[in-house]
């Protein structure tokens, strides 16, 4: 019988600051995410959203703050993140699917079988055998898609993952990520497409000049957002 998950959620972010040699990018962040959520971080550019989610996934140390995960001390390994330009291995699609599994651990087998799972679920499993680097930019974010999801992580981070797909492509996309949610997977997703963010999250984190000026459910944010900051980006006021 396997052992039930350490629990890492809430996600409590408390004072959160990065500013690399002096150089304030993030100031007194504060943050909670609950289990299940669907949250899309929104903000001008160079807010620093980018910099958040690299933050939260631990590919960057705060200089400042706190980040703790539910009961947890340490970051924890069920998660996983997708960026905005994916990075395709010599190697087939099934082969980069199953490259994160194999660097794990995970023995031959096991992973070549989560890998197809995986393909299945993102609807690229008639490609497996196919040469990842001669798919098109749509297909190939799928594929990353694919890589992220064979880890199943009980959180999953995206960084733009449709700013420079056509709408086929995003549509196919967003459809992955809303069974994903679905099926239980907790997702913080920045976008720059409004449409996207009304389609798919529950709630907003909005990010202005370094801050966090509002946490609030997407319905609410779009109607009547609180920040006068982001009332103005909706306006398009903002840069």
């Amino acid at each position: 019988m396997n052992a039930m998950p350490t629990p890492m959620f809430p996600l409590h972010v408390r004072g959160l600051g990065f500013a690399p040699a002096g150089n304030e990018i993030l100031t007194d962040i504060n943050l909670t995410l609950e289990t299940g959520s669907f949250t899309a971080v929104l903000g001008p550019n160079g807010a620093g959203k980018s910099v958040l989610m690299r933050l939260l996934h631990g590919l960057l140390a705060p200089t400042s703050g706190t980040i703790q995960w539910g009961e947890l001390e340490t970051r924890p390994q069920q998660q996983a993140m997708l960026f905005q330009r994916p990075i395709m291995l010599r190697r087939s699609v099934i082969g980069n699917v199953a490259y994160g599994l194999h660097v794990q651990g995970v023995a031959l087998s096991d992973a070549n079988r989560r890998a197809q799972q995986a393909l299945e679920r993102v609807g690229l499993a008639h490609l497996a055998e196919r040469p990842a680097r001669v798919l098109s930019g749509g297909e190939q974010q799928r594929v990353a898609l694919a890589r992220a999801v064979a880890l199943e992580p009980r959180i999953l981070f995206l960084d733009e993952p449709t700013a420079s797909l056509d709408p086929a492509a995003t549509r196919a996309i967003e459809t992955s990520l809303a069974d994903l949610h679905q099926q239980g997977t907790t997702i913080v997703m920045v976008t720059h497409h409004m449409g996207q963010a009304r389609r798919l999250a529950r709630d907003i984190v909005f990010v202005h000049q370094g801050r966090i000026t509002e946490h609030t459910p997407a319905d609410e944010f779009f109607k009547q957002p609180r920040s006068t900051a982001a009332s103005q980006f909706l306006q398009e006021e903002l840069p």
